[in-house]
């Protein structure tokens, strides 16, 4: 009787740990997406506090609109850590639950593959948004490092001039 629960309580400590595996994971995706957040917070302070009380006209214009950017990063890098904190939870239900399971005589199978589902989708979704938000840090740089349609205003010289 004592060889069949140590042997439940090893089978169970063997399943959870894949999914501490992908916790441990999701909690270093964490640590990087706070970054992010952090920069683009500082970004923002910078332009409402220093910068665009300084400016006027067009300067002012481009600067508002970069500063509707980063209130756009903020807004997808605190979704993104919200789906990646879900994503966390539900792992540690899992691992629970997977753990519980060596112990009930119910089968529990279905709830341990609905919560790694479950999991696996909201990291999906905190991707997603991660990947959203470089593309909009990316076109954020200055368009005369990185000329681009439909961001900013972008000097053009007369190719003429230059010929002579």
């Amino acid at each position: 009787m004592a060889t069949e629960h140590f042997t439940a309580i090893h089978d169970a400590i063997q399943l959870a740990i894949a999914p501490v595996f992908l916790l441990t994971s999701i909690a270093a995706f964490i640590n990087a997406l706070i970054g992010r957040l952090g920069r683009a917070v500082d970004r923002r302070r910078l332009l409402e506090d220093d910068v665009l009380p300084k400016l006027e006209g067009e300067e002012r214009d481009d600067k508002l609109a970069e500063l509707r950017l980063v209130e756009r990063r903020v807004h997808l890098v605190l979704w993104s850590i919200a789906l990646a904190v879900l994503s966390a939870l539900l792992v540690c239900l899992l691992i629970g639950v997977a753990f519980g399971a060596a112990f009930v005589t119910l089968d529990l199978a279905r709830a341990i593959a609905g919560l790694f589902i479950g999991a696996v989708l909201a990291l999906t979704g905190c991707l997603m948004l991660f990947m959203h938000e470089i593309t909009l840090a990316g076109l954020a740089l200055h368009p005369k490092l990185w000329p681009q349609r439909g961001t900013a205003r972008v000097e053009r010289r007369n190719t003429t001039d230059e010929v002579k």
